[in-house]
């Protein structure tokens, strides 16, 4: 089993990496150069305390987690949330890598808008594989907010000074979210195929015994089976579609127990156990939400 290293603080890293101390204790910015990219990260697995947006060019290497080849020659973007593990593999020495990578640790957001709103940024839960691919005129965009950031911090800490990083962190982060779903629009083709493969994963699992063994599908289980992170898949879904991964399965749940109710003389219990439920208030329950009407009634209706 790999070593596992915990990077508590923003100063860690500095020292981490032998650079001056942060101007904030709380927030940083490192800018990527050809001595940070071929830095000898070691044979070992990295947790960090704190979120991370990293711009990557010209970098020659992978994250453990990494599957799949960009398509975005101009910038790479990553997000990393707190206690997220990390492993860096450097496949060759590299020159003119550049970028850079945002640290902020999650006291400096606790008590702002920010701090109650960041889970609703689920791209830092996307995989590395999941990245989002930057044209020149958005990869521009972000790193103007970026050197706002820097000025802030580097100047005498005032009053407002936390509060501009904040807005300025979440003003990168809201225009992150604008460059995914141009991203989804921009591979409609590609997206297609997932939602069929999305579709041909739920048919397969309940067109087998695999729901009376293992309960209902569940969103994580497809995404497994897809390769994909669940949040990139739910958005993916959503994107594509108008509904989250959960509704999607959820439905497709529902017009198989309508086939079964008007198709057989099975029991609402029995139906409801091949579908995956541990109780028959489970279906209940899915089909008051979804038809308005329980199994029994939907049945006695046609």
């Amino acid at each position: 089993m790999k070593e596992i290293i915990r990077i508590k603080s923003i100063n860690e890293v500095h020292r981490f990496f032998g650079l001056e101390k942060p101007k904030h204790p709380l927030v940083s910015i490192i800018q990527i150069n050809d001595e940070i990219t071929n830095f000898d990260y070691g044979s070992v697995k990295y947790i960090f305390d704190f979120y991370q947006v990293n711009l990557k060019l010209g970098f020659s290497g992978s994250m453990s987690y990494g599957r799949n080849s960009y398509d975005f020659d101009e910038g790479t973007l990553t997000f990393i949330k707190p206690n997220q593990t990390v492993e860096i593999n450097s496949h060759e020495i590299v020159t003119g890598s550049s970028g850079w990578t945002l640290m902020f640790h999650p006291d400096l957001i606790r008590k702002s808008e920010l701090g109650k709103d960041i889970d609703e940024y689920s791209f830092f839960d996307y995989s590395l594989n999941e990245a989002l691919h930057l044209s020149e005129k958005e990869r521009n965009s972000l790193t103007s907010i970026i050197h706002k950031i820097t000025e802030e911090y580097s100047q005498n800490i005032d009053k407002h000074s936390q509060e501009l990083i904040i807005a300025n962190i979440e003003m990168l982060l809201k225009y992150s979210k604008r460059f995914y779903d141009r991203q989804f629009f921009t591979r409609t083709n590609l997206n297609k195929d997932i939602v069929s493969n999305f579709y041909s994963v739920i048919k397969n699992y309940y067109s087998s015994d695999e729901p009376l063994s293992n309960g209902v599908l569940a969103v994580k289980s497809c995404a497994d089976k897809l390769n994909l992170s669940v949040n990139y898949l739910g958005d993916l879904v959503k994107s594509e579609t108008g509904k989250s991964a959960k509704d999607y399965i959820q439905e497709y749940v529902v017009e198989k127990g309508k086939n079964q109710l008007l198709g057989s003389n099975k029991s609402v219990s029995s139906i409801a156990y091949n579908l995956g439920f541990e109780y028959p208030q489970g279906l209940n329950k899915l089909f008051k939400s979804k038809v308005g009407l329980s199994p029994t009634e939907y049945r006695n209706s046609n």
